[in-house]
């Protein structure tokens, strides 16, 4: 550059900033596509469905899914369908209770939901 005249000199410092300024803004469009894009991937990978179908299945009927063989059933079928450890446990309400709680474990490797329901 020493031996342009300044008009060369300055065309060429432009040339140079605006190549930087491009680059710089695809490496930030670029990062705001993958973060935009693993974001919608969680939302979709979350299984909604899943959790509440097997809710349902737990708190359908309180006094059935305390019964320790029903609780075993829930936890392989789950395992086995789909590929999810469900852990629940089930609390009756005493004599001077009138509610019952359910805690629910749900963990299929990419989600894992905790859920504490209780019933009137």
């Amino acid at each position: 550059m020493a031996r342009l005249n300044d008009d060369a000199q300055w065309i060429i410092l432009m040339g140079f900033l605006i190549s930087f300024s491009f680059f710089f803004l695809a490496i930030i469009i670029n990062q705001s596509t993958v973060v935009g894009q693993t974001t919608a991937e969680s939302v979709i990978e979350f299984p909604k469905n899943d959790i509440r179908d097997i809710t349902g299945v737990i708190t359908y009927n309180t006094t059935l899914s305390n019964d320790p063989v029903v609780n075993t059933d829930i936890s392989v079928i789950s395992l086995n369908r789909k590929n999810a450890i469900v852990k629940y446990s089930v609390t009756l309400p005493l004599s001077n209770e009138t509610h019952s709680q359910a805690f629910i474990h749900y963990n299929n490797g990419v989600t894992e939901y905790n859920e504490t329901w209780t019933s009137l």
